[in-house]
């Protein structure tokens, strides 16, 4: 069952929260703050307002053209909403249908990570994520545990992942997809509106990884309209493609950027080109005004390979992002059970690396984070 009392409580643990300065949250949080604060609308509850065209049968290259012309347009019509504007007035077709209808058609060659399976997951095959068309939620609760401004957050738990990390601290779902509950689109908007009258700040999406389930989730999205900022809680390797289709509907991002170059990529998660598409995909979220933090989980050994390069693209390509540098790396998953494989990883980080990696983001003058509670 996907509704887990259990495991919310166990995530009720305060010294896991992160915490920024006040102004710092305000300044580069602003969208989400508004949209939870109810002084502006969430992205998808405008997108799905807009009027738009497109044939059902076109192909996807062409949906993508349209697409792009209707995303052109979106922060113009955005500002001209407000919450009290908005309305309850949806048009047969919208914007998020199109969305929808783009995410249909590429799940019937998937590409919606860079891996690019192009396998035919509508009609049940199963790409490198193990997942085809349907849906599992492992676990759906308000979790306290996340960093301080998301809390409590609505966080919902996908099975199957686009990564392969020997270290991976979820692999009970991410490796195994039939541990969740099989979900409709109605009934993953259900567990977010339920969320959201619990209190929930945000609507996080996790796993696993969400990215796989993209056309799952934006379909969602037509059952729901609630005013509540979503949350991408990704790996960021997605397609150029899937981005393009988030963009206007995510609120505030949560990415990881795990390593500093494409060798420890391909030896600890299993993926090819590793810093060119989740460096792409950051850099189009910051340049495009998003609202981020970024995750850097320190690795023992890595600080001098992965920590510094990934510290020093953020402050030069997102500098207006918070970064949150992890502490928590313990050995998991394959690195638990084949140590002597895994030696370099096979231990927890030592403090002075920990140090160091807090030294070199205050260096970069990087908004990490202020406070441990």
């Amino acid at each position: 069952m996907y509704w887990n009392r259990d495991v919310e409580l166990s995530y009720l643990r305060p010294d896991a929260l992160t915490v920024w300065q006040e102004e710092e949250v305000v300044k580069r949080l602003s969208h989400y703050k508004a949209v939870f604060e109810e002084r502006a609308p969430a992205f998808y509850r405008v997108a799905k307002r807009i009027p738009a065209e497109f044939r059902q049968d076109a192909d996807v290259e062409e949906l993508l053209d349209i697409h792009r012309n209707y995303a052109k347009d979106f922060p113009k019509i955005y500002r001209e909403f407000t919450v009290d504007n908005l309305g309850n007035k949806i048009p047969g077709v919208s914007y998020l249908d199109l969305k929808i209808q783009i995410a249909k058609k590429m799940l019937e060659k998937c590409f919606f990570c860079e891996r690019r399976c192009s396998v035919n997951r509508a009609r049940g095959e199963k790409g490198v994520c193990g997942l085809d068309s349907r849906v599992r939620v492992a676990t759906a609760f308000l979790h306290m545990g996340e960093e301080a401004p998301l809390v409590p957050s609505g966080t919902i738990f996908f099975t199957g992942c686009s990564f392969k990390c020997v270290y991976c601290q979820n692999w009970d779902i991410s490796t195994r997809v039939e541990n969740g509950a099989e979900v409709t689109p109605q009934e993953l908007a259900d567990i977010a509106v339920k969320l959201y009258l619990r209190g929930a700040k945000n609507i996080n999406y996790v796993g696993g990884n969400p990215d796989q389930q993209l056309h799952a989730i934006l379909e969602s999205l037509r059952y729901m309209d609630v005013n509540i900022p979503l949350l991408w809680n990704t790996n960021m390797y997605m397609s150029t493609e899937a981005l393009e289709l988030l963009l206007d509907i995510v609120d505030i991002w949560l990415p990881d950027f795990k390593y500093g170059n494409d060798a420890c990529a391909r030896r600890l998660s299993g993926v090819q080109r590793y810093f060119e598409v989740v460096s792409r995909n950051h850099k189009t979220v910051c340049e495009a005004g998003r609202d981020i933090i970024i995750r850097h989980l320190v690795l023992p050994g890595h600080v001098e390979c992965c920590t510094k390069p990934v510290l020093e693209w953020i402050s030069k390509n997102c500098p207006r992002a918070l970064v949150n540098i992890m502490d928590q790396y313990r050995p998991e998953h394959l690195v638990a059970r084949f140590p002597e494989r895994w030696r370099e990883i096979a231990m927890r980080p030592k403090p002075s690396e920990i140090r160091e990696a807090y030294n070199y983001a205050d260096k970069l003058g990087l908004a990490w984070r202020e406070v441990s509670l």
